[in-house]
């Protein structure tokens, strides 16, 4: 996902991030380099050598730092990116009990009933496309407990 658009209101002191058609808020309160009454925001837009990415914002001082979107995402509780953190977790653990069990992989995507394809789907992290139910099952069969804990 990309910012579309950047806009900022030092009255209310918070940014307005346009990103995958929705409209995020973003407050000033928890930025590294805040601006103050008389050091305020001049400007802001979307950073194309960060890729789109992240935005740049711009202090009356000339003073300048970078917001990355999973910032905004991670202050709004974002679903899909909360979902994308919780995959790249159960990920990482799946690799490092690979590594440390005596099962080789077509055994292991037998053990699953899947193919050889989806088992190294399963065990890339850039991989979005898998549910926390297969990633369970691969736990599961490489010896790794998943708690579950709602608070």
């Amino acid at each position: 996902m990309t910012i579309e658009n950047v806009g900022w209101n030092n009255r209310t002191a918070e940014f307005t991030i346009e990103a995958g058609g929705r409209a995020l808020t973003f407050p000033y309160a928890i930025l590294r380099l805040k601006p103050t009454a008389s050091n305020r925001i001049v400007d802001a837009f979307p950073d194309p050598e960060l890729g789109g990415e992240a935005f740049t914002y711009w202090l009356e001082s000339g003073d300048e730092d970078s917001i990355h979107l999973d910032a905004v995402l991670d202050f709004h509780k974002d679903p899909a990116y909360l979902n994308g953190i919780l995959m790249h977790q159960l990920t990482v653990q799946a690799l490092e009990a690979l590594e440390q069990s005596s099962l080789g992989r077509r055994q292991l995507a037998r053990l699953l009933d899947t193919s050889p394809a989806q088992l190294y789907r399963l065990l890339d992290p850039a991989d979005h496309g898998k549910s926390v139910g297969q990633m369970l099952a691969l736990l599961h069969f490489l010896g790794r407990k998943v708690d579950v804990v709602v608070s």
